[in-house]
């Protein structure tokens, strides 16, 4: 095996090769050596949720017709509203390099898959396959590639067992056993995870947490809730959309294998930290980062590409910000944005530029004298992180969405400017005077509706986005009728607030 590659994903190892060398011998290899009885295919629908077809395993001829020609599906059933029931038939396809054992299913061996259309090209409207051609035209138009990393935040809900070392309210980041009681579920999460997709980074308990979840809903009564966090390596951003939604699926059978609900809702309890999906991306030339130029400054093309991620940044909530509770969420003093502006090391901006072990190395032989050999770092490991998107995005588009907006600021001579207008430091919320002046990100889904209807051109330039999927995510964010609410519910009594917030914010715990 190459010494160069480290796998965990069972499948490299029985093939000894990377998982983007995988062909179709390969893979029948593999389902005679482990015996598989079934091949699962995986794709995204039109609600971001994936979606699977079974198939058995009859013989050799049936499975390499399926790995050849995938099968069909109604793509009328999984892009509703958009695909037309007269010409609903659609081709799904694996990709190869995405093969996995189902780690709940024995005998299966599964894939992501991409849509077809019946002349062979991919399927415009299909979520994943618009972040292909956002990310082709990136390439095209700046010859530079995007890699990015996904931070999934979710709390998980269970029965409430005992109060034995509880852990402080709102106290939860980096906990331990025993005040933090998730640990082992996290741990099975954060081991398949990694298997899978081989772009996991780590795993750790967040702020938010209860003793217990006071509800509307019968069936969550009397249960605690941890938040966690399982954070990606940067891949290119079209993997990036298949780990990200990957791994809110896994999280979910896995918390559903302990009796537990996972939800990646925005928010689930008033005065509790919220669940960000906070993006952190590597701009990269001939596969090296150039967030920093070599005089270890902010380079040109990272400033432009944070101008083009401000001028998107309101209507960008479209795609990661799509229930009501996501604007309790973005609201003053609770590390969530509610202005666009960026600036380094600081979490009260939208945009962050984190530390990023620019200026030292071999930390640890300050720490360890008896280390003699240094550690050869081989790349820059600096992110811009995008800090807006929340639980509830609609991964694949807003990953596209931020492409396009990338594309338009390393394209656009405005956008340095733009940036330079918009570089704040300090925390901005304790900063009234510059709070005002910076422009205001959506307070509603109505409000994000309206400025991607405004905005539009930005994402249907070059046929990227398909109008009618402008259409359907507007009308999505209309249907959640929240204009106005925050202030409606300000105003009521305490009792029916907490009652009108607990109902809004459950209502989206399962949906998310």
């Amino acid at each position: 095996m190459n010494q160069n590659y480290v796998f965990m994903n069972p499948i490299s190892l029985i093939l000894d090769k990377p998982r983007e060398d995988f062909t179709r011998e390969d893979l029948i290899k593999v389902i005679e050596e482990k015996q598989i009885k079934r091949i699962t295919f995986h794709y995204t629908a039109l609600d971001g949720k994936l979606k699977e077809l079974k198939l058995p395993v009859i013989n050799r001829y049936q499975v390499e017709r399926i790995f050849s020609e995938g099968e069909r599906v109604d793509g009328s059933s999984l892009f509703r509203g958009i695909v037309d029931t007269a010409l609903s038939d659609l081709y799904v396809v694996p990709l190869y390099k995405t093969a996995f054992l189902n780690p709940f299913e024995e005998d299966s061996l599964d894939f992501v898959c991409r849509y077809l259309t019946q002349d062979g090209s991919l399927f415009p409207f299909a979520l994943d396959n618009i972040l292909h051609n956002a990310y082709q035209f990136f390439r095209k138009r700046t010859n530079l590639e995007l890699y990015v990393l996904g931070e999934l935040e979710f709390f998980l809900i269970r029965e409430l067992d005992n109060c034995i070392y509880p852990n402080p309210k709102q106290m939860g980041y980096h906990g331990s056993l025993p005040f933090t009681k998730s640990g082992q579920i996290l741990n099975e999460m954060l081991y398949h995870m990694a298997r899978i997709t081989g772009a996991v980074k780590y795993a750790h308990s967040e702020v938010g947490n209860m003793e217990r979840v006071q509800s509307n809903l019968d069936e969550i009564k009397e249960k605690d809730a941890e938040q966690l966090e399982i954070e990606f390596l940067p891949t290119p951003i079209e993997d990036t959309g298949d780990n990200l939604v990957l791994g809110r699926w896994l999280i979910r059978n896995i918390a559903y294998k302990h009796n537990c609900i996972a939800t990646f809702t925005p928010k689930i309890e008033e005065g509790i930290a919220g669940n960000a999906l906070h993006l952190h991306i590597e701009l990269k030339k001939n596969g090296k980062n150039i967030i920093y130029d070599k005089d270890k400054n902010l380079s040109t093309q990272a400033k432009e590409m944070i101008g083009g991620l401000c001028t998107y940044a309101d209507s960008l909530t479209a795609f990661g910000n799509t229930v009501a509770s996501s604007y309790f969420r973005l609201v003053p003093n609770q590390e969530a944005p509610i202005r666009i502006c960026w600036g380094e090391l600081n979490r009260s901006a939208m945009i962050r530029v984190p530390l990023g072990w620019l200026n030292v190395k071999n930390l640890a032989n300050k720490l360890n004298s008896q280390q003699k050999v240094n550690f050869e770092e081989h790349e820059c490991r600096q992110t811009v992180e995008f800090r807006t998107p929340d639980g509830s995005a609609i991964i694949h588009l807003l990953l596209a969405g931020m492409t396009m907006a990338a594309e338009w600021g390393l394209t656009n001579p405005d956008s340095i400017k733009i940036t330079s207008r918009l570089h704040v430091t300090g925390n901005v919320f304790q900063n009234k005077k510059l709070l005002n002046k910076l422009p205001s990100l959506p307070r509603s889904c109505i409000e994000s509706s309206r400025v991607l209807f405004q905005k539009r051109s930005l994402y249907e330039r070059e046929n990227i986005f398909p109008r009618s999927t402008i259409e359907y995510i507007i009308k999505l964010l209309q249907g959640e009728n929240d204009e106005n609410l925050n202030q409606y519910i300000k105003n009521l009594p305490l009792p029916d607030r907490l009652y009108e917030i607990h109902k809004i914010m459950h209502r989206d715990l399962h949906r998310h």
